[in-house]
């Protein structure tokens, strides 16, 4: 049986490190398809997916169709943010 496997990278200098080790460590067992959300991909699927997998972070792994737990931190809050001083005159 496959093991799918989806990476979403903004191909930065932290995203390309986790890419290159799943390509490393990938399978025969393994299909890797990775998103280049920078680019977009041309059919928009990459977005649905996203939404789909409640990605608010990247680099994100998804295997079988299940974030990782590592990847699940939620995105940062305008709470968060207010909480740190950012808006704030004070």
């Amino acid at each position: 049986m496959k093991r799918q496997v989806e990476v979403f990278t903004a191909n930065c200098p932290v995203c390309d490190p986790v890419v290159k080790k799943i390509k490393e460590l990938a399978c025969d067992t393994c299909e890797v398809t990775t998103y280049e959300l920078v680019r977009l991909c041309e059919d928009k699927t990459c977005l649905d997916k996203l939404e789909k997998y409640c990605i608010k972070k990247v680099p994100a792994v998804v295997v079988n169709g299940e974030l990782l737990e590592c990847c699940k931190d939620s995105a940062i809050t305008e709470m968060e943010l207010v909480e740190a001083g950012i808006g704030s005159h004070n």
